[in-house]
This record gives structure tokens, C-alpha cells and sequence, in this order.
């Protein structure tokens, strides 16, 4: 482990030094790249660099504890320091998400339940909005379907972070919100009710990245270019030279053509820039097919044996049956007060995913 941290040490020194040349900065894209690696590879160096002192910290109390019985308690503080930074050294090198800083549309459905269904939605959109607010991202509701007595019956709305700040490891909105996706329970007297019975509904959440624009590289041996004598109406060397340009991508079979410029050059050119937005148009939708698929993973069909989550009112009481959570403080939860509810998914992620690199 120790060796894998030494070289990304290494790797950021670097960064660091690329970083200070204003050269740099010219290429605004991967300038961000770069701060990006940058702020992803800091905390681990600032952890390297505490747990390599408190080693040298050991070394010097045990020399004194040797002439001297009492440093021997300073030596045991020491050692537990030092296991704790062995610990969460551990955890920040745990492969990260590479959607963990995008941006995501969060969408709430209702589902079983009918009106209180929509009426939970309501409420789940706005521990949502209210979420949002208190960690400072910035949220815009995209679509919405208003249910009759109150509530939303569909309702989508991005997520964003403010401005172009680059958030923190593993405090960027998809890395919080991903754990939302899934089917939520309520359990509450609905205000329909006129006997005061508890009844059960259920509203689905679903979190996608939200996609960005894809950049299609080309490798030139993946091409097959073919050359051959225009056609349509004349023209001085047009219908006399193999001046048409026919490029076919051979991975995809995608295929573009041109022959309406005069030399064989800016025919090939003109086909290369068709052929690129072409593939594009094939990459986004196939980006958009596997989010879609994402999206019904979450929530195969929105009923209530389906939950992730409960919201029990009359105990006030939130529990999140993938992970065992439970407290007891579900009127904070949905004024916006998530961070624990979803820090307990978070680390019950980063357990299963350091248990498997073990």
C-alpha cells in the first residue's frame, strides 16, 4: 500500500509544479483536469505525510520512555494516532466513483398510495431542495406534474454545484446523492384519512449523472478511405478526378462521404467532420441508453416491497434497511438534515469496497 502512496506523492509534486507554470493555464480544459487530480490527490498526501510523523513521533517518545516510564502512556497515544491514520489512509485509497463530481437530475415519481403517494413526493422533493440549500448547490426544477390535492405526481429537478468550484473528494452532488436512488416508504396518517388510520405508500427516487458532452477521438487506423469520381453536375475537374471522399469508421461501420468540394483533400476533411458528429450522436445515445438503464435498476416498479428507505411518522422515526440505519429525528431529515442518513451509505460503501481490495 505504503509503495502505491509514495507514487502518487510523487504524482502530485508534479501536478504541483505544472500547476505554477501560467503556461498551463492557457488550456482552460486541462488546466481543470489537472486541479481536479490535484484536489483528489491532496488529501491522501496530507494523510501519507501525518502518518509518516507519527512514525518519527514513536521513535522519539519510546527513546525517551526508555530513560523515562512516563512518556510510555505518550507512546500508546501515539501508536493509536498513528493505526487511525493507517485506517483512513486506507479509505481514501479506495478507488473513487469517476461520476463522484458530476452534477445529476434527481427525479421523484409517485407511486403506490395515490394521493398521499404524490403528497409524500412533495415531501421528498423538498428534503431534496431543502438539502441542497444547506450544502450550497444550486437546484432547478426541469419538469413537473402537480397531482390534484397537493403533491407532485412526477417531478425532475438538476442538481448542480454553484459556479465552475470543483467540490472536495467525495462531496460533489453525485457522490451524496447516488444512494438516494430506490423506492421510499411513508407510513403516516394521510390527510385524506378521516379515521385516523396509518396507511402505507411509497414514491420512487431516481439519480442519473447528469451527462456532459462527449469528445470523440478518432484513431486513424480505424479508418478505411476510399476515393472515387464525383458525380451530378460538371464542373472543371468535378466528374473528371477521383476527387469524392468516402471514410468508413470500422469499429462502428458509421460511414461518411463527400464530393461537393473541388480537390480530394477538403473532400476528405468535410467527411471527417461529418463522420466525427456522427459518432458523437452515436456515443451520446448509447451514454443515454446506459443512464436509462441505470435509472430502472433503481426502481424496478414503484411499490412498497420494493423500499429502501421508511419514514415512519407517528414514531418520527427514519430507517434505511440497506445499510441498518435508524434515529429518531425524521421531522429534521426531511426539513434538509440528510448528512447522516446518507454518511451511513457512504461508509457502508467504502467497508464493501475496502473488503473487496483486501
Amino acid at each position: 500500500m505504503f509503495e502505491a502512496v509514495e507514487e502518487l506523492v510523487g504524482e502530485h509534486a508534479g501536478l504541483e509544479q505544472r500547476l505554477a507554470d501560467p503556461a498551463v493555464h492557457a488550456d482552460q480544459a486541462n488546466a481543470r483536469k489537472l486541479n481536479k487530480r490535484y484536489a483528489e490527490l491532496t488529501p491522501i498526501v496530507g494523510t501519507y505525510r501525518s502518518w509518516k510523523q507519527a512514525g518519527d513521533d514513536i521513535e522519539t517518545a519510546r527513546e525517551f520512555a526508555a530513560d523515562d516510564p512516563d512518556f510510555a502512556a505518550e507512546v500508546k497515544e501515539l501508536e493509536k494516532q498513528r493505526e487511525e491514520l493507517t485506517e483512513k489512509l486506507r479509505l481514501l485509497l479506495i478507488p473513487r466513483d469517476p461520476s463522484d463530481d458530476k452534477d445529476v437530475i434527481l427525479e421523484v415519481k409517485a407511486g403506490a398510495g395515490g394521493d398521499e403517494s404524490a403528497l409524500f413526493a412533495g415531501d421528498l422533493l423538498r428534503m431534496y431542495l431543502r438539502y441542497a440549500e444547506r450544502v450550497g448547490w444550486k437546484t432547478e426544477i426541469i419538469d413537473a406534474t402537480e397531482s390534484e390535492l397537493g403533491g407532485y405526481k412526477d417531478v425532475q429537478v438538476a442538481v448542480k454545484t454553484k459556479g465552475n468550484i470543483t467540490p472536495e473528494p467525495g462531496q460533489g452532488v453525485w457522490a451524496r446523492l447516488k444512494y438516494e436512488g430506490g423506492v421510499h416508504r411513508v407510513q403516516r396518517v394521510p390527510a385524506t384519512e378521516s379515521q385516523g388510520r396509518i396507511h402505507t405508500s411509497a414514491a420512487g427516487v431516481l439519480v442519473t449523472p447528469e451527462a456532459e458532452e462527449i469528445d470523440v477521438e478518432i484513431n486513424p487506423n480505424d479508418l478505411r478511405i476510399d476515393v472515387y469520381r464525383s458525380s451530378g453536375p460538371g464542373g472543371q475537374s468535378v466528374n473528371t478526378t477521383d476527387s469524392a471522399v468516402r471514410i468508413t469508421h470500422l469499429p462502428t461501420g458509421v460511414v461518411a462521404s463527400c464530393q461537393n468540394e473541388k480537390s480530394q483533400l477538403q473532400n476528405k476533411e468535410q467527411a471527417l467532420r461529418i463522420l466525427r458528429s456522427r459518432l458523437l450522436a452515436a456515443a451520446q445515445e448509447k451514454a443515454e441508453a446506459e443512464a436509462a438503464d441505470a435509472r430502472r435498476s433503481q426502481v424496478r416498479t414503484v411499490d412498497r416491497s420494493e423500499k429502501i428507505r421508511t419514514y415512519n411518522f407517528p414514531e418520527n422515526r427514519i430507517s434505511d434497511h440497506r445499510v441498518g440505519f435508524k434515529a429518531y429525528n425524521l421531522d429534521q431529515v426531511l426539513d434538509g438534515d440528510l448528512d447522516a442518513v446518507i454518511q451511513a451509505c457512504v461508509d457502508a460503501d467504502s467497508a464493501a469496497k475496502l473488503a473487496a481490495t483486501q
